[in-house]
């Protein structure tokens, strides 16, 4: 068998096909294994570069040479009893076992094959079979341990693919609630297995993860913070609004949110605030109430508590348009859905209308966030609300006793 294989460098099911033997192989492959792709392909890689392409299965099959790996990639296609009895009948040695590595990856087998005198990228691929099988049996240690052993093991054979078993481990680590330094290495790890590759998408996928660890993991701490804007920011030099809106819009909005964590007594509390406001817009521009409705309405509630605590010299138009914003989202939220996030829009809309002075548009909408804190347990939400409301009774009789005398 040709080696070292692209297994894993590619996503999607050009991740799992075999390369048969070609002229000039050697020199392809160096490329191909960063994911630069030859500007003319050899005959028999056609299929590979049609699977790149997204084409489908049908022509990619017409595409498979008649070999070994042609056999394996039929039952990539086909995974079926009978394509992998065919090919299992014909192939030996790495080939055979990384057969039956997909077929347990795709419940025709019981078991994984076994990892013992292999090398490179079939044993990373190996081991990492391994490793799902001890995550499906909820063994998340042992499976952590061996998905970070088959990223070393093809390190210096398939950066690529060692930077995404590096990612997944990290990845893996962040599901369990694991937001510390081992996490972020293991990111920071994969980052730097891509930085001579073609696969820039996935280095900002990466900048983006990394930066909601140190996120998860801040707890208002600057340092940390100030580490996930940096990611973010990272993200941003490939996720364009004009290319990939959507995830620009979401880093945007994570943006923002980690500029708003930020310690608030600095002297660039202020200029952190009117950015992330921009941050919030641009979102807002992609996050649109029809077509992200959810992600709208977070954007906007961000966005309009950001608007009333910002410093700026016209503070009355801003707390208006986040009164604004506010009603926007009660008018497509219903209080029976989400009680407690429900009566918080409304309590921070009442704020803000406390702040004007429309003391009778305020009152209701804070008594009605009260209610639903209490009946939901939120008592100190509750007697924040009640705080506002005393003052309100406080200037509105402070009012009344001036106007009588």
């Amino acid at each position: 068998m040709l080696r070292p294989q692209p297994i894993g460098v590619f996503p999607g099911i050009a991740g799992f096909f075999l390369l048969p033997s070609v002229p000039q192989a050697d020199n392809l492959l160096t490329y191909l294994l960063r994911g630069y792709l030859p500007d003319v392909w050899p005959d028999d890689w056609r299929f590979f570069s049609a699977a790149i392409e997204g084409r489908d299965e049908e022509d990619i099959l017409a595409l498979l040479p008649n070999s070994p790996e042609g056999l394996y990639n039929r039952f990539i296609l086909e995974p079926q009893i009978h394509s992998y009895t065919l090919a299992k009948q014909a192939l030996n040695g790495d080939v055979s076992l990384l057969l039956d590595a997909v077929a347990w990856r795709l419940g025709l087998l019981d078991t994984p094959p076994p990892y013992a005198n292999t090398d490179g990228e079939v044993r990373a691929f190996l081991l990492a079979t391994q490793a799902y099988e001890a995550i499906q049996q909820n063994d998340w240690s042992n499976g952590l341990d061996i998905l970070l052993e088959a990223a070393n093991t093809v390190k210096d054979v398939s950066p690529v693919f060692s930077s995404r078993l590096q990612a997944e481990w990290a990845a893996t680590k962040q599901m369990l609630g694991d937001h510390g330094q081992d996490t972020v290495e293991g990111y920071r790890s994969a980052i730097k297995l891509l930085d001579s590759s073609s696969f820039q998408e996935a280095r900002a996928e990466l900048w983006f993860q990394l930066g909601t660890a140190y996120q998860s993991d801040a707890n208002g701490r600057k340092g940390p913070l100030l580490e996930t804007v940096k990611c973010y920011h990272e993200a941003l030099k490939v996720y364009q609004r004009d290319t990939h809106p959507e995830a620009y819009a979401m880093v945007h909005m994570n943006l923002a949110l980690a500029y708003l964590a930020m310690p608030s007594l600095d002297r660039g509390a202020s200029l952190r605030t009117a950015v992330a406001i921009q941050s919030l817009r641009e979102a807002l521009r992609i996050f649109q109430k029809d077509t992200h409705p959810e992600l709208w309405a977070s954007a906007t509630i961000n966005l309009a508590n950001a608007l009333q605590h910002v410093k700026t010299s016209h503070p009355e138009e801003n707390l208006w348009e986040a009164v604004a914003l506010y009603e926007d989202v009660l008018g497509v939220r219903r209080p029976e859905d989400d009680p407690p996030g429900y009566a918080r829009v409304l309590a921070n809309q009442g704020n803000a209308l406390a702040h004007l002075g429309a003391f009778s548009r305020a009152v209701p909408r804070l008594e009605k966030a009260c209610h639903l804190f209490r009946a939901e347990g939120e008592h100190d939400a509750a007697e924040a609300v009640e705080t506002i409301l005393a003052e309100i009774a406080r200037k509105r009789a402070e009012t009344t006793s001036t106007e009588t005398t």
